[in-house]
């Protein structure tokens, strides 16, 4: 019979079948693909607060694990262990909050300022305009005679336009309520995840070993070993991940903050500070960051606006191909073509969110794959044969 041979042999015919049903599920999954994409997507709405609770976790363990070291160290004892998580996961989340929310504060009351002096300019614009095609009779200007030849309507234009903004402010306040609806289910699910979080980083000792049972128990000694060391990998490649993303965003928000002090550029804290925390999102922050500080600069003097983008783009440029790769990549251990490359690959499968993942995940590729070289370089048959010669 088919499993009645020697050992060898069903060993081979559970590697084959096995082959054969792996095969198959790639098959169909590839046959199906919308359907497994929506479930996918079902899943990711499904655990979409746990999801984040965990990112959350992760992120704020790279700063609690150094606080806590710090807390009463003289103390010890249960009560004396609570309390030193308690206060610092306390502290992290005001450390990492604090600095989103300070930022926010400092620049959204610009920008709300900033969209009727824009407003402003455009219909004070027009009036120019207007009274120049009136005076085109009485001087000899250049600019006025040819507006008066191209005979336009600028008051009507300016009463169209007027006419337009106090049209649309119903549009507007219908995708306000829309932007609002989805910011308070998002809102909602920051707040869950954010509990989620409290609870993994508080008690993150127990649940990795009620983990570590469960692979112990359900998996075989030799795949339950591997999955936590790739888990390990993982977890070690996201949290210099963040440490090396954070460092970048630093140097990046002080070379702009000292770049617009030295060219006279207003608002130059403000927006320094804006730069440095967006540039936390690889590549798109950055041209969040450009944007918003471009914006707030034209509704005080239009040409340093001008002046920004130039110099904002040449730091762009600077950040992107010198300092990020070397500060990022040599926090994880990638030289500066591989983190590149995951960015590149990274954003084109999942975009920002893929950018900001494909590093930590590249680097945990990278040091998985150069342990398995390794390993197969003295393991191999060829190795121990030179070994036993010599």
């Amino acid at each position: 019979m088919f499993f009645s041979g020697s050992k060898r042999e069903r060993r081979a015919a559970k590697w084959t079948i096995q082959i054969v049903t792996v095969c198959i599920l790639i098959y169909l999954g590839l046959r199906h693909m919308d359907a497994v994409a929506g479930a996918a997507m079902w899943l990711a709405d499904l655990f979409e607060p746990l999801i984040l609770g965990i990112v959350l976790a992760l992120v704020l363990n790279v700063p609690m694990c150094p606080i806590e070291r710090r807390l009463f160290k003289k103390k010890e004892g249960v009560k004396a262990q609570n309390a030193r998580r308690g206060t610092a996961i306390l502290l992290s989340l005001l450390l990492v909050f604090g600095i989103f929310l300070g930022v926010a504060f400092l620049v959204i009351p610009e920008v709300l300022e900033a969209v009727p002096l824009v407003n402003d300019s455009i219909l004070g614009i027009v009036s120019q305009a207007a009274l120049q095609e009136n005076a085109a009779g009485q001087d000899g200007f250049s600019l006025a005679a040819l507006l008066s030849q191209i005979d336009i309507d600028w008051n009507g234009v300016k009463n169209a336009i007027s006419a337009w903004l106090t049209e649309s402010r119903s549009s507007v306040m219908e995708y306000v309520i829309g932007v609002a609806a989805k910011a308070s289910s998002a809102l909602m699910n920051i707040a869950i995840g954010l509990v989620f979080s409290v609870y993994i980083l508080y008690s993150k000792e127990k649940l990795k070993g009620q983990v570590k049972r469960l692979v112990r128990a359900w998996l075989p000694e030799r795949v339950g070993d591997g999955l936590t060391h790739v888990a390990s990998v993982c977890g070690k490649s996201f949290k210099n991940f963040i440490v090396g993303q954070t460092v970048e965003a630093i140097i990046l928000g002080t070379l702009c903050t000292a770049g617009m002090f030295l060219l006279r550029l207003p608002y130059a804290p403000m927006v320094g500070a804006l730069v440095g925390v967006t540039a936390l999102i690889p590549i798109v922050g950055a041209w969040t960051g450009m944007i918003v500080g471009s914006f707030i600069i034209l509704t005080v003097e239009p040409f340093k606006a001008l002046v920004f983008l130039i110099f904002i783009n040449a730091l762009q440029q600077v950040e992107g191909n010198i300092i990020y790769p070397r500060v990022v990549g040599s926090s994880i251990g990638l030289s500066a073509i591989w983190v590149l490359a995951a960015i590149t690959i990274g954003g084109r499968l999942a975009g920002p969110i893929g950018m900001f993942l494909g590093v930590p995940a590249a680097s945990a590729l990278y040091t998985l794959l150069k342990e398995a070289t390794i390993w197969r370089e003295h393991c191999s048959p060829r190795v121990v044969k030179r070994i036993s010669a010599k």
